[in-house]
């Protein structure tokens, strides 16, 4: 965003003049077209052609080649930078020393001070000026006041001073939601909703999600095909007005930090979304969300899971499977696993074996055999983990579904 500012100085009255100065844009006009057989013939589309703000060749279109200025002041964006061009000028017939132009922005938290240099300047002859630019990327939605002050002497040793306000408002560019999804993997997807709540198209040059220290990050919003991988949301990476996007990502604790327990308990950090994008002529805005954070599953005292499982199996075949067995608790635990069969599912092995101590923050793998006698979809169920120590058990059932099918097909069938 980029303003202009004029200070006019007088011997008694001081003008200070302020006008917007922005980036042109393309200029639009209203095609007037009829009918060869009506009246005016040929003459409204002899006009458009002979007019010099038309695309020649595409006369009809409302967009021309040539820019034109904003008419009025527009809006300012949360995450833009605004600029300003300021001009101090003697309008008096009489020479004024030890100028200083101080710019300060007012926001409703802070006073910034804009201003390139803090030093007065010696002396300003008449009919000359003295021309600075200012540049401050906005960080805050709400009221901002630009305050430009000038203090001069004149030649009779008289110390003047004035100033001017000029308010604002900047307004939110974008509309973010997140959601969390928690894997048992200890895997993390982030789905983050960006909606363009301003009027204009933007051009979404990057989305991407900076982790924080405990994790590792891997953008799910490509489609590999061969060995490039294409967007998801096309070549041209435009959001139109009101227009909402879905960026995914996936979050994986670093080795670490998977190892340990607390990671996994309370609230997490999970890192934060920077994004860039540009509008109109090439105005770029930028803005990073606060660090997000998501509630993490709770497992209590013993956490059980899956770390391989097949997909199919076949019936009444014995498969295997490895489950991670972790203590999330303070204390040591003295484990014994035992296995109830279920109608479907019939687990191989010797139930109530002994697993041992298990310290806090540790972990162990384990091995077990099962088989189904049902086909279809089934669940695996019917694990059971005692602490012999406080005489508690950890039931876990649903903890997978596996699918089993036959393994030859019935000639007769």
């Amino acid at each position: 965003m980029h303003y202009f500012i004029q200070f006019n100085f007088s011997q008694k009255v001081h003008l200070l003049d302020m006008m917007r100065l922005t980036k042109p844009t393309l200029f639009t006009n209203m095609p007037v077209t009829c009918e060869d057989r009506d009246l005016p013939g040929d003459l409204f589309s002899k006009l458009m052609r002979e007019d010099p703000s038309t695309v020649k060749g595409a006369e009809t279109l409302m967009l021309g080649e040539m820019l034109t200025l904003p008419q009025n002041f527009g809006n300012i964006f949360l995450g833009e930078t605004f600029s300003s061009y300021i001009s101090v000028h003697n309008d008096s017939n009489q020479i004024v020393k030890d100028i200083l132009v101080k710019a300060d922005l007012q926001t409703s938290s802070q006073r910034l001070n804009l201003s390139a240099s803090n030093s007065a300047v010696a002396e300003l002859k008449p009919e000359c000026c003295i021309d600075d630019v200012i540049h401050h990327e906005v960080k805050e939605i709400g009221t901002h006041i630009l305050v430009c002050a000038v203090s001069y002497t004149t030649q009779m040793g008289e110390k003047m001073y004035f100033r001017k306000f000029f308010k604002f408002q900047v307004l939110k560019p974008l509309d973010v939601k997140t959601k969390f999804y928690n894997a048992e993997t200890d895997e993390v997807f982030l789905e983050a909703q960006i909606q363009n709540i301003t009027t204009s198209p933007m051009f979404m040059e990057k989305v991407s999600l900076e982790p924080s220290i405990m994790y590792s990050v891997m953008e799910l919003n490509t489609v590999s095909t061969g060995e490039e991988g294409v967007s998801t949301f096309g070549k041209m990476s435009y959001l139109q007005p009101m227009d909402t996007r879905q960026y995914l990502y996936c979050l994986k604790p670093k080795p670490e930090f998977a190892e340990k327990a607390g990671v996994i308990k309370g609230v997490t950090v999970i890192g934060k979304l920077d994004i860039v994008w540009k509008t109109n002529l090439g105005e770029r805005g930028r803005l990073q969300t606060s660090q997000l954070q998501r509630m993490a599953p709770g497992y209590g005292d013993v956490r059980l899971s899956l770390e391989q499982i097949p997909d199919t199996v076949n019936l009444e075949e014995p498969f295997d499977i490895t489950c991670k067995i972790t203590n999330c608790s303070e204390r040591t635990m003295d484990m014994v696993l035992e296995m109830c069969n279920t109608n479907s599912i019939h687990w191989c092995g010797v139930s109530g074996r002994q697993l041992g101590k298990l310290n806090p923050s540790s972990s162990l793998s384990l091995t077990l055999k099962l088989l189904s006698s049902v086909q279809g979809l089934q669940s695996i169920s019917g694990l059971r983990l005692t602490d012999t120590f406080l005489k508690r058990t950890y039931e876990y059932d649903d903890i997978a579904q596996v699918c089993v099918v036959c393994s030859h097909l019935n000639p007769d069938s």
